[in-house]
């Protein structure tokens, strides 16, 4: 049953291409963004790489396996994660993105934060565009700061503050729900001079199991094909739980659910595992072309 939010899927898929300081970047065929965290405490890497030269040498990996935008992240968000400043975020982050881009000037460089603070350091530091999970509720400049900079902005559908961002709400429609969020936000945006804007169905936050399997299996109707849609599922709680499994232990089922959004449109998927996430873009781009 379709709900009130969705139309049937457009059988031209738009195209879509973002400028990320001046580099126009086609998303005709998916990318990859993978994910550098900087923190000791997120879910299933914390501490691996919250140093220079670990989180240099794995953002070389990530590269090295098909990732094409290194999304770093000076904050968990997890449950129960310790809460940073953004004065802690900028001290955590260092010179991590100024080295990534030396080193791999081909890089494109995402910064997860709902900072408007951190975002102005990233900025100065060379970043690409903006991850920002709270949709700018977080912080009430961040809109703001994010038109001035002229990054391309990733806009998460969540809770409205930092202290319910996890709670289970209850929603009479998911799409429905994400769609009315997505045009409310999305035309603030773009009042604020922001051009570029990415979508983010906020998978992981504040959303039960059936909500979350209701969004992949309606991906194509998430933001009405508008603006690029980015997924990010990977090693998420909604998959691995009902299985019984760990956050390592779901990589079969998670590029199945890839493959899922990628044939409903997704354009950008944002994961830990690249090279089977290239493996799953590969095989995707091969069966889109037998079918043209």
């Amino acid at each position: 049953m379709l709900s009130n939010a969705q139309t049937l899927p457009l059988s031209n898929p738009p195209t879509h291409s973002i400028n990320c300081n001046g580099r126009l970047v086609e998303l005709t065929k998916p990318k990859i963004m993978g994910i550098l965290n900087l923190t000791p405490d997120s879910f299933s890497d914390g501490g691996k790489f919250n140093n220079e030269e670990s989180a240099l040498k794995h953002a070389e990996k990530l590269l090295k396996d098909g990732a094409e935008i290194i999304d770093i992240g000076p904050q968990s968000t997890r449950p129960d994660a310790g809460f940073l400043s953004s004065n802690d975020e900028i001290e955590r982050t260092g010179k991590i993105i100024s080295r990534i881009k030396k080193e791999f000037p081909e890089a494109l460089i995402s910064l997860d934060t709902f900072y408007s603070e951190t975002v102005k350091f990233g900025f100065n530091e060379g970043i690409d565009m903006i991850n920002d999970i709270s949709g700018g509720q977080f912080d009430d400049t961040m809109f703001k700061i994010a038109g001035e900079t002229k990054l391309p902005y990733i806009l998460m559908h969540v809770n409205p503050s930092y202290e319910t961002m996890h709670h289970k709400a209850k929603f009479e429609d998911i799409t429905l729900e994400i769609n009315r969020y997505f045009s409310k936000k999305t035309n603030e945006l773009l009042e604020k001079g922001v051009k570029d804007i990415i979508l983010d169905p906020g998978f992981g936050f504040g959303k039960t199991v059936e909500d979350q399997m209701k969004m992949i299996s309606e991906t194509q109707y998430l933001g009405f094909g508008k603006f690029p849609l980015l997924i990010g599922i990977s090693r998420k709680s909604f998959i691995y739980k009902p299985l019984g499994k760990s956050p390592l232990g779901i990589n079969e089922e998670t590029q199945k659910l890839h493959m899922k959004v990628l044939e409903q449109g997704a354009k950008i998927l944002r994961v830990h595992d690249v090279t089977e996430a290239a493996l799953t873009i590969r095989q995707f781009c091969e069966k889109t072309e037998k079918r043209l």
